[in-house]
């Protein structure tokens, strides 16, 4: 079976991989979430019959983490702050000065046409080798979907493209992470539905790389 791998490399000033244990005072993951890394590939590219599955994270830059603070103006402060219009002070313990090498490849998605016309159209294709080259070449003259951003909206990277060869994997970084947000929505259905899983199960950090193993 051909294999249809994908990557890129993304910086930033500031991320924030929210950690939902961490209750109202977030704080980061030192790494994206299999779904956060999958919203970032397919803010290049998507398509209807192919699917993107994360495979990987390289870390090339030291962790350091930040504390955060931004004030809040929107609908889900108390009645009164909104009464009075008064915001509320967030905090957070984010990332600064992250840079990452993302890995994944596309395998095929069983898409149901709406219209024959669609089916034709779609079956002239290999799904997963238009998808592999339309990423690529979307990733090169940084064409998007959507908006990428580090966690937060707020947080847009400075970098993303193509593998920099200055950029080296931060192989002193080794780090078990007991229990690890993997998705937050059903694949099949798009239903809430948070996946986690634990350091058993090889969710580690060695040698600065973090394997997506399903």
């Amino acid at each position: 079976m051909k294999l249809y791998p994908i990557s890129l490399e993304i910086s930033g000033s500031t991320a924030m991989w929210t950690r939902p244990d961490t209750g109202a005072t977030p704080i980061s993951y030192p790494v994206p979430p299999w779904s956060a890394v999958k919203g970032l590939f397919e803010s290049v590219s998507r398509l209807k019959n192919s699917v993107i599955i994360p495979t990987a994270v390289e870390i090339c830059a030291p962790i350091v983490f930040h504390d955060y603070t931004t004030n809040y103006g929107g609908p889900l402060r108390k009645d009164e702050s909104i009464r009075l219009g008064n915001a509320f002070q967030h905090k957070a313990t984010v990332l600064i000065n992250v840079c990452y090498r993302l890995y994944a490849r596309i395998e095929d998605f069983k898409y149901v046409p709406k219209t024959l016309k669609e089916a034709g159209q779609l079956a002239e294709v290999n799904s997963c080798h238009y998808g592999q080259e339309r990423f690529n070449r979307r990733l090169l003259k940084g064409q998007f979907h959507d908006t990428p951003c580090l966690g937060w909206r707020e947080f847009v990277p400075d970098y993303i493209g193509l593998f920099r060869n200055n950029t080296k994997v931060q192989a002193s970084i080794n780090e078990v992470l007991p229990s690890f947000l993997y998705s937050v929505y059903d694949q099949g259905t798009g239903v809430r539905s948070p996946r986690y899983v634990q350091s058993e199960q090889g969710r580690r950090i060695e040698k600065g790389r973090l394997e997506y193993a399903e």
